[in-house]
């Protein structure tokens, strides 16, 4: 099953999302695994692979837990009112939300949001619910 949308960070072309890490398996530990496509689902105009039908059903039962927050995209852009791209091992839950961020030749976003973090949050959400980003 394969979805497509601007709204969720996906590869263009597969339109998968996370680049494959089962999105359960961040909130629900003990680490992200890559997830199979035989078990896939879509949500929010992106397909998300699992390890197992039970992480599937689980994830079906409940996206909005498992989803990280923005659509996928770094947390911390967004509260600059940006979308970047992110690395899938940087990654952070903080009050059982999955955020993810940049980690490449511009630096780590990480720590800058860590320092930060409640106040990133909070602009964070008013750039998404507003859709007030860039590409």
């Amino acid at each position: 099953m394969l979805c497509c949308g601007p709204m969720s960070l996906s590869d263009p072309a597969t339109h998968v999302a996370i680049r494959g890490y089962d999105p359960t398996t961040y909130i629900d530990g003990p680490s992200p695994c890559l997830g199979d496509p035989a078990f896939s689902s879509c949500y929010d105009k992106a397909t998300y692979y699992f390890v197992s039908e039970g992480n599937k059903t689980k994830f079906d039962s409940q996206p909005w837990h498992y989803c990280a927050q923005y659509g996928g995209w770094c947390a911390y852009a967004m509260s600059e009112g940006k979308l970047f791209d992110v690395d899938p091992m940087r990654y952070k839950i903080s009050g059982q939300k999955l955020y993810f961020f940049y980690n490449g030749a511009g630096g780590d976003t990480l720590p800058k949001f860590e320092a930060e973090e409640s106040l990133r949050i909070e602009q964070a959400n008013l750039v998404w619910t507003s859709r007030a980003y860039s590409y």
